[in-house]
């Protein structure tokens, strides 16, 4: 059973304090799972977050204080250069009369937070699926800009930023597809990811970033988990990256096609998984609606429909099939 709540908090205050006290021991043992000294210090993710992330600096610099100050929950908050972590997840843009970035986010129930957090924190109304307590996994912000990712099915590990706080970033920062795709550049990333954006006026890219090369942006309307060829076989197989990405683009092609029946699909395989014991089952369908700064989630037995103009706070539990393997972050 995954809990899933969401949360109205215009600036870092008791709320986010409350979702902090209740993940940090899981995030703590994560953070140290390599060791201490693997870790960079607290005067180098700040460093790196002023160099390629400055406007951030106040609003981390509130969390940090929010979390009591101690050094070790500030270099957990810079995400620079956390611990390797996987995710599966597909996403694709459907181009109709009104736009919207469908995703399936495919992970283990016991990892996700489940929180979906409307917040003002430089003067912006984002709406965003959180991680690492203050990134975002998929989210839109009050341009109409919505973005979301997937894991890039490579198994390099560099210096970077975790993706989690780059997609916070632009939510807070971009208006359009473009610049999503010129911070992509410009911010390096500790693992390889694939990420979709889509704005108000219909524009998208997908940029492949990772941190052993340049990232590359694309006029690509859909994501699974590689980077135009396979690198990692074991992986792809397990995750049928290379069969979903043609399923969907068979799909975006297929004649007839409307939206509903698009959405439709994210809900059955090859899409929809429930490899939940492995950490790749789908945890939730989103679709955002750039027009509206809307998103529905959903599920095979129900949806939870949010806007930023229309936000409800509230709590729904949802039940998965399969009851996941006992893991830690």
């Amino acid at each position: 059973m995954l809990r899933f709540q969401s949360v109205a908090e215009d600036l870092p205050g008791p709320e986010w304090r409350s979702l902090y006290d209740d993940h940090w021991p899981a995030y703590r043992h994560w953070f140290l799972s390599e060791g201490i000294a693997e870790r960079p210090t607290y005067a180098l993710g700040l460093a790196k977050l002023r160099r390629y992330m400055p406007e951030l600096l106040p609003t981390y610099e509130a969390l940090c204080d929010l979390a009591g100050g101690g050094d070790l929950a500030a270099r957990f908050l810079s995400l620079y250069r956390p611990p390797a972590y996987l995710t599966g997840c597909s996403q694709a843009v459907w181009l109709g009369a009104r736009p919207m970035l469908v995703r399936n986010y495919d992970y283990s129930p016991a990892l996700c937070e489940g929180l979906l957090l409307l917040s003002r924190w430089n003067g912006r109304a984002v709406l965003a699926s959180v991680d690492c307590v203050w990134g975002a996994l998929d989210g839109i912000n009050e341009a109409g800009l919505a973005v979301s990712l997937t894991f890039g099915g490579r198994k390099v590990v560099g210096d970077g930023f975790g993706i989690p706080i780059v997609l916070r970033y632009i939510l807070e920062f971009c208006d359009s597809a473009a610049q999503a795709g010129e911070v992509l550049q410009r911010v390096p990333v500790h693992m390889a990811y694939n990420v979709t954006a889509l704005d108000r006026d219909g524009r998208f890219m997908t940029a492949f970033v990772a941190p052993d090369r340049a990232t590359r942006v694309h006029q690509l309307p859909i994501a699974a988990n590689h980077q135009g060829s396979i690198e990692w076989y074991k992986y792809a197989r397990a995750t049928a990256t290379l069969e979903r990405e043609r399923f969907l683009y068979f799909r975006l092609r297929e004649p007839g096609m409307t939206a509903e029946r698009f959405v439709s699909c994210f809900l059955r395989p090859p899409l929809y998984t429930t490899a939940y014991k492995r950490g790749f089952g789908t945890l939730y369908t989103a679709i955002y609606r750039p027009d509206r700064c809307a998103v529905r989630y959903l599920w095979p037995d129900g949806d939870w429909c949010q806007s930023i103009a229309d936000f409800r706070e509230g709590v729904r539990h949802q039940r998965f099939d399969v009851a996941p393997e006992a893991t830690a972050l």
